[in-house]
């Protein structure tokens, strides 16, 4: 008995350590573009994951805007804003020519505007914010101290790893949210929709302009293609502007190697 039991163990352990093994594929694809970060990949049911960088998937980092994705949620939750509420421009002009002007959730989130949401995390309020972080499991769930800055310079830190898993959640609806605010985040979320699949992702870069600080580049989502859903986070050092476009030339890549993307 205790015999099968040293071969169950041993069975397990390969198997665990080899779904974080380091991908040649993806390996290859960060050091041709010389970009130092991290990629995970995960099919739904978890059986099959690709990985580059493990140490850095485990690392926990700021979110920068891969957190609107939770935060569109808890605003709905709270009532602070409607599908089709918009937002007055206040008349400042911000570095993102696409920031000046009225927001709607639906384009603030597409923009990734940051004033938009830092009005709706005024009326959120820190209290809602703890609770809410708490409740849902996201990251080391820590919103402060100032709760209208917290994801971009703040305490809040997550994992590419805990990003995966907190997306898998999302996915299935395991969130304490109601079905018309997961509806709506879904349509938000698309990024490029075909007959052969959806694309649903969020970038993010903490940092952004911010040259003492050091700068990571977020690109989190799904993909749901020839009957499966992938699930990706992608984080990197940002070192300047053309970085930008990088991560989601890498994640492209990889779903296009990994996930048949275009088969």
């Amino acid at each position: 008995m205790w015999r099968h039991l040293s071969i169950f163990i041993l069975l397990f352990a390969l198997s665990a350590s080899s779904a974080l093994a380091e991908d040649a594929q993806l390996a290859a694809l960060f050091r041709e573009n010389n970009v130092n970060g991290t990629l995970v990949l995960s099919l739904l049911d978890g059986v099959t994951n690709y990985t580059h960088n493990d140490a850095r998937a485990a690392t926990p980092l700021l979110p920068a805007s891969t957190f609107k994705i939770p935060n569109t949620l808890i605003a709905l939750d709270a009532a602070v804003i409607k599908e089709n509420d918009t937002l007055k421009w206040d008349g400042t002009n911000r570095s993102v020519a696409a920031w000046n002007k009225d927001q709607t959730l639906e384009s603030a989130f597409k923009s990734s505007c940051v004033w938009f949401y830092q009005e709706l995390a005024r009326c959120i309020g820190a209290a809602r914010y703890e609770s809410q972080l708490a409740r849902i499991g996201y990251g080391n769930a820590k919103p402060g101290p100032e709760p209208t800055s917290f994801w971009l310079e703040g305490d809040l830190r997550i994992s590419a790893l805990e990003q995966v898993a907190f997306l898998k959640r999302l996915y299935r609806r395991e969130l304490p949210f109601k079905s018309s605010s997961y509806e709506l985040l879904q349509r938000i979320m698309i990024v490029e929709q075909t007959p052969a699949y959806t694309l649903r992702a969020k970038t993010g870069w903490a940092g952004y302009g911010n040259q003492a600080a050091p700068q990571i580049g977020w690109y989190v989502g799904y993909l749901e293609t020839n009957g499966n859903v992938w699930f990706f986070a992608l984080n990197m050092e940002m070192t300047k502007p053309a970085d930008a476009g990088l991560r989601q030339k890498l994640v492209m890549d990889v779903l296009k190697q990994k996930a048949s993307m275009y088969r």
